[in-house]
């Protein structure tokens, strides 16, 4: 904690654990070479390189060469969506999503609404949820994608992607997820969840920020954004961030070995079940957003009535959470997500996401607990009769 802050913002980043720095370090400095490099220095970013790419294909269950290494998610949902969609244009234009995607989704498919291809944006329930009998009802000739995210970014509601999978399996259509604040928390074997192509980031589970992977199962055509050195079978040009994948790596191997050790169930959600026991005690009219059980075991975003987040975060010194998106937070209106959820206006505009993570302890769930409680009354207190 410095400066006393208690963090609890982790679906916006998580701080690197150690033993990821420990591994990334050597590549940061005395492994310094060009993957693509045929000398010893080369050779030795390229021993790095590969034992990461078996490390990811560890957690996701599949194929070390079923992995593309990028920048991030938002690479990765970019090469996922409009890389199928060009690959496919021959046999369809339709891509089917949900309302409450995150950005790098819904504005990857306006984008190729430009270019002529086709989007059904499928509602969700009052909890953020797909329902998969609208996915199968939405499947047409000239669908060609399927895109639905894994785990909600803001509420953390967790989507039947195995049974929406299964939907598009059955027609033939290829399915991605945005897969980032679930994989390495709930259940990440491809095989499992049934998925053609799922976008991972490393910041999400203790690693560094700027290096992500697409997941793309072999067969699945996927036409190139960006050419070069032919990089990554081709798809993804460009010199390789060496030490970021060791570094995405090494936080795969951890998170599988967190999810063996059942640290998110048996950790993280009594966190934040305390937090929110507490915070309901001390205060009245507070909503939660999300599904009540099927949700991130970290996750828990709330709405206080009659308080401004942004007000609420500005008056918050000694806690960092997030009004929601992190991507989202200089943007002064509604969550799309929330409003996509049916939740009023008076509501979503008070809505702050706290996120728990493997640090957090019991004890600062009381200091949050209390130092929200101060601050919510403070406020309140101000809103005239």
């Amino acid at each position: 904690m410095e400066n006393d802050i208690i963090y609890m913002d982790n679906h916006a980043t998580t701080p690197i654990a150690p033993e990821v720095l420990d591994a990334m370090m050597p590549y940061l400095t005395t492994h310094f070479g060009n993957a693509a490099s045929s000398h010893l220095y080369g050779k030795q970013a390229k021993d790095g390189v590969n034992k990461a790419r078996q490390q990811v294909a560890n957690l996701l269950g599949c194929l070390p060469e079923e992995i593309i290494f990028t920048s991030g998610a938002t690479e990765s949902d970019n090469l996922a969506i409009k890389g199928t969609a060009y690959a496919q244009k021959n046999n369809g234009n339709h891509i089917i999503t949900s309302t409450a995607e995150h950005h790098a989704v819904l504005d990857t498919c306006h984008v190729l609404e430009k270019e002529g291809f086709e989007t059904t944006y499928l509602p969700v329930d009052r909890y953020g949820m797909v329902n998969p009998d609208d996915v199968a009802a939405a499947i047409t000739s000239k669908t060609i994608l399927i895109t639905i995210i894994y785990a909600n970014n803001e509420v953390g509601t967790i989507n039947p992607i195995r049974e929406i999978a299964d939907i598009a399996s059955k027609h033939g259509v290829p399915i991605h997820s945005d897969a980032v604040q679930g994989i390495g928390k709930l259940e990440s074997g491809m095989g499992v969840l049934g998925l053609d192509m799922a976008s991972i980031t490393a910041h999400k589970i203790y690693g560094p920020k700027g290096v992500g992977a697409l997941y793309n199962r072999t067969g699945n055509p996927l036409q190139p954004l960006s050419y070069g050195g032919g990089q990554e079978n081709g798809i993804r040009s460009g010199t390789l961030n060496v030490a970021g994948i060791v570094g995405l790596g090494a936080a795969c191997e951890t998170a599988q070995l967190a999810m063996k050790n059942r640290i998110e169930i048996e950790i993280v959600k009594p966190l934040r079940d305390k937090l929110h026991e507490k915070l309901t005690s001390q205060l009245t009219d507070i909503h939660l957003n999300g599904h009540p059980e099927q949700r991130l075991q970290g996750n828990l975003n709330i709405s206080f009535k009659g308080v401004q987040s942004q007000s609420l975060l500005m008056g918050l010194k000694k806690v960092a959470v997030s009004s929601g998106s992190a991507c989202d937070s200089e943007a002064v209106k509604a969550s799309h997500v929330l409003t996509a959820m049916g939740i009023p206006n008076e509501l979503a505009f008070t809505a702050v996401r706290f996120g728990l993570g493997r640090y957090n302890t019991e004890a600062e769930t009381y200091i949050v607990a209390d130092e929200v409680t101060k601050v919510v009354n403070q406020l309140r207190e101000l809103i005239p009769d």
